[in-house]
């Protein structure tokens, strides 16, 4: 197959960019014959892992990857965007693909012509382009749960749960559950939301709202996706204009579904993109994709004992590097950061849950149960056991 050709007959088709490696040696891209930009000769978020596989060089520019089995070949698709582009992710596709400040105006020209293409689509975009070129098929949902950083082992009968138990649980605990989900969405931690999920059936109780199975699965999805934009997403930081972009996105992918399995996957997506999204806003703009990296590794792993060791090598950077970086970028040291990570977590074990302060304090891993109450109290100015009885008087 001419994979040149390929490429240049799949833009046409798609208006997704795409690009052709070989081994790490670019051969060809759409931004290269388009506006006469070299292509990036270096992906290195996207070396090794599963094959196709999602990635991201900054937190809103996203990547598909297809490696060409049995050929050194490799296919990048994107930069792709899930909302419009806005010219701070214009800065930041040029800061990352080292693009020339004179080529400024084709790149804005060019990055506007980009379809808005929600992760699902992407996945199946990569699915597809698996079967053509492998031969193989290609697990939506698997793509889709690397793309969140395999936080969580993928259990479909728990999302087919959460339709379910929305229909035929009972109203009792169902608000204390869906508090304690919208919180997961404001916090925008992922691994939690996952072991959220994992651990805790969700009653989200609904009343029957149509006759037809189908129906009544998208009415509640559209409730669901509903009330995390406005519950969850808003509250945690992500931008109203953002979020009901992604509300309608979803609620119209959603009614060209036609089966319940097909809206499963689609509900499970929408809660960790929102959830990300939330996330996202925690990170200050303008930092490189080294720290951006850095700190979600942190957020994700508050119930280890992170050392700066461990952060470096989630990166394959030195401590030193590390150190230096996050105090240039963002003013204080890396144990800063882990710190309030830790002691936002407990905030909302204190809140969510019934674990005594020696468990919390044990599973943040902190030194003693006096250090985390010592820490607590410096950073919010009251002790845990004060934060917890506010909480519950709310």
């Amino acid at each position: 197959m001419d994979y040149i050709d390929f490429c240049k007959k799949y833009y046409a088709t798609t208006k997704i960019p795409i690009s052709l490696l070989l081994g790490t040696a670019g051969k060809y891209s759409t931004i290269g014959e388009l506006i006469s930009v070299e292509p990036l000769t270096d992906y290195p978020v996207l070396a090794g892992g599963p094959n196709p596989s999602i990635h991201f060089y900054s937190s809103e520019i996203i990547y598909g990857c297809i490696c060409i089995e049995e050929t050194d070949y490799v296919i990048i698709l994107g930069p792709i965007f899930e909302c419009p582009v806005t010219p701070s992710q214009i800065n930041l596709f040029m800061q990352e693909s080292a693009v020339p400040a004179a080529y400024r105006e084709q790149i804005v020209e060019f990055l506007y012509t980009i379809p808005t293409t929600s992760r699902l689509h992407l996945a199946r975009h990569l699915s597809l382009l698996h079967l053509i070129l492998n031969r193989k098929n290609a697990d939506i949902p698997e793509i889709l749960e690397i793309s969140f950083g395999n936080t969580v082992n993928r259990n479909s009968h728990n999302v087919e749960q959460f339709i379910e138990n929305k229909e035929n649980e009972e109203l009792h605990s169902t608000h204390y559950m869906e508090l304690e989900l919208y919180e997961h969405i404001r916090n925008g931690n992922p691994k939690k939301l996952a072991d959220f999920l994992k651990s805790t059936p969700l009653n989200l109780n609904e009343k029957k709202l149509a006759k037809s199975p189908l129906r009544q699965a998208k009415n509640i999805f559209i409730s669901t996706v509903t009330n995390v934009g406005m519950i969850g997403a808003i509250p945690g930081g992500v931008d109203v204009e953002r979020t009901y972009h992604l509300m309608d996105m979803y609620i119209q992918e959603c009614e060209q579904l036609q089966t319940l399995k097909e809206i499963n996957d689609l509900q499970y997506q929408m809660l960790f993109d929102f959830c990300e999204k939330a996330g996202e806003t925690h990170i200050p703009s303008g930092i490189s994709a080294d720290i951006y990296a850095c700190m979600n590794y942190i957020r994700s792993h508050t119930n280890e004992a992170i050392r700066l060791e461990d952060v470096a090598a989630h990166i394959d950077r030195s401590t030193s590097f590390i150190a230096k970086k996050f105090k240039s970028e963002l003013g204080f040291n890396p144990g800063a950061y882990i710190s309030r990570c830790k002691l936002e977590e407990a905030k909302s074990l204190l809140t969510f849950t019934e674990k005594s302060l020696t468990e919390i304090s044990n599973y943040l891993c902190y030194s003693s149960q006096a250090h985390f109450q010592t820490a607590f109290k410096k950073k919010y100015g009251m002790t845990p056991r004060q934060y917890r009885n506010k909480t519950q008087q709310i």
